[in-house]
Formats: structure tokens, C-alpha cells, sequence
């Protein structure tokens, strides 16, 4: 199997940290010279390794937005 290739276009902000030091982001990513989508997941502090995440299309990120506008927290 082949190497999945990305790109980190913008980075956007970190959403937290855990003890083990690995940081959940937002960020604006090109995989595998696709176009850019904005990406939630978490990174290994020297970005070796990354965990599962999910990529959003501008339209799902402003959805999304809207829905979360909407929520009384």
C-alpha cells in the first residue's frame, strides 16, 4: 500500500491538547494533490502520525457552522 500524501495548506487552530501532547486541529489540507478540504483530527506532536479524523468540503464546514450557531451551550 502506498503513502498517503498531504499537504498542509493553512493551518486554522488547535481544539485541544491531550497529556500524551497530541493536538486535535482544524486545518485546510490538500491529500494526495486533491483539492483542499478542511480537516478535524489529531497529530502525534512531531506529525508522524496522525489519528482518524474527517475532512469537510467548504459547503459541509459552513453547514456545520449554521448547525453549531444554533446550539445553546
Amino acid at each position: 500500500m502506498s503513502d498517503i500524501k498531504y499537504e498542509i495548506i493553512k493551518k486554522i487552530g488547535v481544539l485541544s491538547k491531550s497529556a500524551s501532547k497530541w493536538t486535535k486541529e482544524i486545518n485546510l489540507i490538500s491529500w494526495n494533490d486533491e483539492d483542499a478540504n478542511y480537516d478535524i483530527r489529531e497529530w502525534s506532536p512531531d506529525r508522524k502520525k496522525r489519528g482518524k479524523g474527517v475532512s469537510l468540503s467548504r459547503e459541509e464546514l459552513s453547514a456545520l457552522k449554521e448547525l453549531l450557531n444554533r446550539l445553546e451551550i
